[in-house]
């Protein structure tokens, strides 16, 4: 279908006077640009571009991609991950889910699952507005397409975090109708399936690059790949993951350091990627990467130190691996650019020995911004790397094991390494959960990919790990709006 877009549309700027951007940024934030929006006369009027766009502007919001909530809900968890900073620095906030301590009524567990319904009530909006609209025109069909995408995406994340939730495809009108039961989660994997299917069929396979980060052929497909993955329906998942790659758009970036710089936002590896909100980096409307940054101060004050590499990843690295000095910042070492006199201060300086390379502030944009922060990179949802090794998950799972290897060797060979000598199912499987790791080592991929191995309870049972806790509680509250129509989940 040919897409048919007025060019010169803002990004994702529309919806962006949210609680979190008003706390961040003083009256002169409408002086400035946001990534890929344009001002004044250049932004038409008319259509659902606007809603669209309100879209990826509520992702960077509390409860969706972009502030502590996502660190706690999807990274700490992990056998790889420690809460970092001080001791007594969000001890109780950070701990619980460290140690697998949460409950009905923790406040993160709250803004995960109210975060993404907002989008997904958003999301519903655009589509039945547009579709009782009667306008089918490319651009509107496109807009619907993107809604039913990162619809998809929440659904996705609400039925990894919380199992059996409900599915409204309302359009919001009184508190009401955000009434419903859980479904199973087969019945959200087949909405899922039915929005990603639907959406991959209009969507284009790239934007212009005033379009960067809106959702693409390529998201829409990757990410039914990653829900076939988790069913466990290898066919449909290896279909899926070379659909993707054998589109010819996406590639590995030569280098993995690359990846994770100001120059690597928007890459040829990038699948779909939560875009940065302004080049000037103190206004900013998250603050994912400066929760991260590590802790100290002067040249060291980069941020709060959280969610850094236990003694556990640090092992886990092969010798030679380049991943390793892109992911692993140590105190007392070198930075992982290597800069003149960005030695990082020794351990009594700063009480961790560890911290996430991934969300390192890069020494020459610090002085071009005159700002320690990171708040100019972008945040990676789908990487290329992730459909290669989901790729060779499902062929080897399949009995490929040729096509396994050469795509586990895809991976290897760009972070320095020999090929695999792996060469049966099991020496295999073995080799892509390793690879799957330190791919996405700090990242967000490792305790779901634990828990759908079936091994979670082996390798995080030490943190207090139990099986009630391959879910989220549902937050108390939504129980009691609901008035006994939604039930908690088991054991909590």
């Amino acid at each position: 279908m040919k897409i048919n877009i007025i060019k010169n549309l803002l990004l994702g700027g529309v919806l962006l006077i949210s609680a979190s951007s008003l706390q961040s940024c003083n009256d002169d934030w409408l002086d400035l640009k946001p990534e890929g929006r344009p001002v004044g006369d250049e932004v038409p009027l008319g259509g659902f571009e606007a809603s669209a766009f309100g879209l990826y502007a509520s992702l960077r919001t509390e409860g969706g991609v972009s502030d502590f909530t996502y660190v706690w809900t999807h990274c700490i968890r992990a056998d790889d991950n420690e809460k970092g900073s001080t001791a007594s620095d969000a001890a109780t906030d950070g701990n619980v889910f460290n140690n697998f301590g949460y409950v009905a009524t923790n406040g993160h567990i709250k803004n995960n699952w109210n975060g993404h319904y907002k989008i997904i009530y958003d999301a519903n909006e655009l589509i039945n507005t547009a579709v009782a609209s009667g306008d089918t025109s490319n651009g509107t069909m496109v807009n619907i397409a993107e809604a039913k995408a990162i619809r998809a995406f929440c659904y996705f994340e609400l039925r990894r975090d919380y199992g059996e939730v409900p599915i409204n495809l309302k359009t919001i009108d009184v508190p009401a109708d955000e009434v419903a039961p859980k479904s199973t989660v087969a019945q959200v994997d087949a909405q899922i399936i039915k929005d990603l299917t639907e959406a991959a069929e209009v969507l284009p396979s790239q934007w212009p690059s005033s379009y960067l980060g809106r959702a693409t052929k390529g998201m829409a497909n990757a990410l039914l790949a990653k829900l076939y993955l988790y069913q466990g329906n290898w066919a449909k998942a290896l279909e899926l993951s070379e659909t993707v790659i054998n589109s010819g758009v996406y590639q590995l970036n030569a280098s993995y350091d690359n990846e994770f710089t100001k120059a690597g936002n928007n890459s040829k590896e990038s699948v779909f990627e939560i875009q940065k909100t302004y080049d000037y980096p103190t206004k900013y409307t998250n603050n994912f990467y400066e929760c991260q940054g590590v802790r100290g101060s002067g040249t060291w004050d980069l941020g709060w130190g959280f969610n850094v590499p236990s003694v556990e990843l640090v092992a886990a690295y092969e010798n030679g691996d380049l991943r390793k000095k892109t992911t692993i910042l140590t105190s007392g070492g070198p930075d992982i650019y290597g800069s003149a006199g960005y030695t990082l201060p020794s351990v009594p300086t700063i009480a961790q020995q560890y911290w996430n390379g991934k969300a390192y502030t890069y020494p020459a944009e610090r002085i071009q911004y005159a700002q320690n922060k990171n708040h100019w990179e972008n945040i990676k949802i789908i990487r290329y790397a992730d459909v290669v090794l989901m790729a060779a998950e499902a062929a080897n799972e399949l009995g490929q094991s040729g096509k396994a290897a050469n795509y586990v060797n895809m991976i290897r060979n760009r972070a320095g390494l020999a090929n695999t000598t792996a060469a049966d199912q099991v020496t295999l499987r073995a080799a892509i959960k390793q690879e799957r790791r330190i791919e996405f080592a700090m990242e967000f991929e490792r305790f779901y990919d634990l828990v759908r191995w079936g091994d979670a309870p082996a390798v995080l049972g030490a943190k207090g790990y139990t099986d009630k806790n391959k879910y989220f509680p549902i937050p108390q509250e939504a129980i009691d709006k609901s008035q006994g129509v939604l039930v908690q989940n088991p054991n909590y």
